[in-house]
Order: structure tokens, then C-alpha cells, then sequence
């Protein structure tokens, strides 16, 4: 049984979060003031490093600044950022939020989000999956978010059951947590399916590809438009939250209100619909919520469209299967020169053999460079793809190269942010 936002909200009144005090006060401020001295030499966006100052002088600071709000916890594989965007927008509507905008999804990153705003009584924390357990256990959640789960940085995160087994503990460990669980991701529903409080969207799966057996007894399981369902008993929920993608009219308990996003693609729908559900869980009435989520057109530079010289780059961000299988459908004109750029630092994970699960394929007949750090591994699975392309380093050495007027940018997490800090000095600098 789900909780109604009048039992969690009205009733109550908003929670008010508790100011820190005494030595507590003291790492805060040396967190801030790091993050600060970081951002105005250049060094960072200063939210990881604030936090671990922070962190380091206060063990228990995440608790602490944590206490008296309402958190939700926006976790999985892919989406998370644009996410947690979208549910931060909808509560905004009820009051200040806490919100780890830049990314920074482990526990320094959330401790100097609530440290931004100490009178905020909600935040909206991405988090990745794999300190899901963690940070849980010292924000108490009010809702966990579940979108998705499949293999990532496969040199960190191993294989997915034992992604999906760590997020279940998570879930278990907070039996008073709505958790809002994307219903067509088998991974996702064996994770959540101990939540006494399950509130099930049907928010899509495009990337079947790591859950081609059943995750709880390994049986191959139905790939195909009906609902799956495993001999083992694991099966499909029956969503309650769904969306008609010809109308796009969103429909929930006692809810039908149209919900559209300005980003591309299916599965932005899909992280619209799980934002939806947890955003009117939270009290914000349904169309408010989707009017708010409707008007985000960009994420963190995701989607961008930055003008730089003779061309219009619109930025995209893949960095694993699943997310090219979801960058595909984005990439609609099939004449549109693209530049694809690979790194494989800490954040992107150091193994590259998953670009052989990506369907390059589907590039042919365009314009292609390969690029990053990497280029060369990716000018490798681009030949065996039979995709003629140029190979160069430098992403916007080979955008410099391509025909005139409008490219695609797909990166992975930190050639993408790379990207996006030269293109973004350009354009301050006149140099456009």
C-alpha cells in the first residue's frame, strides 16, 4: 500500500531540516570554503572536493545536514542526472531543494549538496548505485527512484545481479521508503520487490541485453511486446504509472494529465513518467509537476545545442549499451555528420569492450569520426562495423572537418565534459 501525499505531507506539515552546530559548523565551512577556492582557481566545479574536506572532519556530516528533510534518492545505471533534474524541478513547487546538480552522485557529492542549502526540507539526491546502500542508510529516505540496471564501468561495478543485489539490501534496510521502480526492467523489479511501498511505472526498457536471463534463477527470459514473466515466479508488475506514447498522456492513481519533455528520445518519456510519479507521491499536484518537467530542455549540457564556428553541435551524452541502444533513436536524420568521442578514466571505467555490444552499425551512411582518448579502440569497432570514418584525438579538431551546419556530439562521461568545457571557454571568449 502506497502512502498518499496527504497521509505523508499534509498531515504533518514540511519538515524543517535541523542547522548543524559546534565542530559540525566548523568542517561545513571548511568544506565550503574549499569548494569556493576550488571553482574561482579553475580547479573543479568544487562539489567533490568540498565534500570530502567536509566529510573528512566530520564523519557523520551526511547524517547530520540529512536530519529533519525529506530526501529522495534518484538511482540506476542510466538517467539519473536528468532524473533527479526533473523531481528536483517538481518540488521546487513546494519549497527550497537540496540538489547535487552537477552529478557528483557518491556521498561527498550529496553531503555538499545539503550543505549549499541548509533550509531546504527537501533534496533530491542522485546517487549512484553502487553507494545506493550507503548513503541510504544516513539520509532515511522518503522515496528511492529505481530506473534502470545494466552493465557499466565493468572494471568497478562487475556484474549487474551483484549491482541489483546491493541495491535490494538498500531497499530492504528502508521498509518506509516509497520506492518508485521502473516495472520493465527485470533487474530493477528483482531489486525492488522486497519494497513494502512499491509504486511501479512503466517507464520502458529499450536495452534488454543484460537481462536475458532471469536474474533471480538465470532461465532465459521472453523478449518480445507482452509482459515477461520467469517460471521462478518473477514476474512483470502491472504498472500503475504509464504513459500512451501516441498521446502522450500520462496516466496514475486517480491521474491522466499530458506529459511531454523538450529532450529527445523515448526513454526521456520514460524518466519524465518515473519524475511524474514520485513528484505527486510527494504532494505536487500532477499537472503542476508536468508543466515543470515539460520546461527543462537541457541537462547538465546534456542536449545542448552550442553554435561553434560553421557548425551547430547538439551534445549527447552515451557512455554504456544501454545508453547508445536509448542515442540511437536520437540520432533521427541519418544524413547528420556525427563525432563520437571515447575516454576510459576512473569515471568512464577503463575497459572499453563494451563499445562490441554497440550497434554501430547503425551509423553507415553518414559522416563518422572516432575520437577521445580511445579513438583508436573505437576506429577499430567502427571498421569491423564497416562504417568508414576518420580517427583524431581531438573532438573538435575532427568537428572542424565535417560539412558545414548541424553534428552530433555522442561522448562518454568525461569526453563529454571535456567537450562541453571547450565549447562553453569558446563561446565566452568570443571564439565562436
Amino acid at each position: 500500500m502506497t502512502r498518499s501525499p496527504q497521509n505523508s505531507l499534509t498531515a504533518q506539515g514540511p519538515a524543517r531540516p535541523n542547522h548543524v552546530g559546534g565542530w559540525s559548523r566548523v568542517a561545513l565551512r571548511a568544506g565550503l570554503t574549499t569548494a569556493k577556492l576550488s571553482r574561482r582557481t579553475g580547479l573543479g566545479g568544487g562539489s567533490i572536493i568540498g565534500g570530502r574536506v567536509t566529510m573528512a572532519l566530520d564523519p557523520g556530516a551526511l547524517r547530520r545536514l540529512a536530519r529533519g528533510r525529506r530526501v529522495v534518492l534518484v538511482s540506476g545505471t542510466n538517467g539519473k542526472t536528468t532524473t533527479s533534474h526533473m523531481v528536483a524541478a517538481a518540488l521546487r513547487t513546494l519549497g527550497p531543494v537540496a540538489h547535487n546538480t552537477a552529478g557528483s552522485n557518491m556521498a561527498d557529492g550529496a553531503i555538499a549538496a545539503l550543505a549549499e542549502d541548509l533550509d531546504a526540507s527537501w533534496a533530491v539526491l542522485e546517487v549512484d548505485e553502487l553507494h545506493l546502500a550507503r548513503i541510504a542508510e544516513q539520509v532515511d529516505p522518503f522515496a528511492m527512484v529505481l530506473l534502470n540496471l545494466t552493465r557499466d564501468q565493468l572494471d568497478r561495478a562487475a556484474e549487474v545481479r551483484a549491482t541489483a543485489t546491493a541495491i535490494e539490501r538498500a531497499v530492504r534496510a528502508h521498509p518506509n521508503a516509497t520506492v518508485v521502480a521502473n516495472a520493465n526492467d527485470p533487474m530493477v523489479v528483482w531489486a525492488a520487490t522486497s519494497a513494502r511501498h512499491p509504486v511501479w511505472a512503466g517507464a520502458g526498457s529499450a536495452w534488454r541485453g543484460d537481462t536475458l536471463g532471469c536474474p533471480r534463477c538465470a532461465r532465459q527470459l521472453p523478449v518480445g511486446p507482452h509482459p515477461w514473466t520467469c517460471e521462478c515466479g518473477l514476474t512483470q508488475p502491472t504498472p500503475s504509472w504509464r504513459i500512451d506514447t501516441g498521446t502522450e498522456i500520462a496516466h496514475g492513481p486517480g491521474v491522466s494529465v499530458h506529459l511531454a519533455t523538450a529532450m529527445p528520445g523515448q526513454v526521456n518519456l520514460g524518466n519524465a513518467l518515473m519524475a511524474l510519479a514520485v513528484s505527486v507521491h510527494a504532494g505536487v499536484p500532477a499537472d503542476t509537476a508536468a508543466t515543470h518537467i515539460a520546461a527543462l530542455e537541457r541537462v547538465a549540457g546534456r542536449y545542448a545545442r552550442i553554435r561553434h564556428g560553421r557548425h551547430t553541435v547538439r551534445l549527447l551524452l552515451a557512455k554504456n549499451p544501454a545508453g547508445w541502444s536509448a542515442t540511437m533513436s536520437m540520432l533521427d536524420d541519418p544524413t547528420r555528420p556525427v563525432v563520437v568521442a571515447v575516454n576510459a578514466r576512473e569515471a568512464d571505467g577503463r575497459d572499453t569492450s563494451w563499445l562490441w555490444d554497440v550497434e554501430l552499425e547503425h551509423l553507415a551512411g553518414r559522416p563518422v569520426a572516432a575520437c577521445g582518448e580511445r579513438a583508436a579502440d573505437l576506429g577499430v569497432r567502427l571498421s569491423y562495423a564497416e562504417v568508414p570514418h576518420r580517427t583524431s584525438t581531438d573532438p573538435l579538431a575532427a568537428l572542424a572537418d565535417m560539412p558545414d551546419g548541424e553534428v552530433d556530439l555522442v561522448a562518454n562521461y568525461t569526453a563529454f565534459h571535456a567537450v562541453l568545457r571547450r565549447l562553453d571557454a569558446d563561446r565566452s571568449g568570443g571564439g565562436i
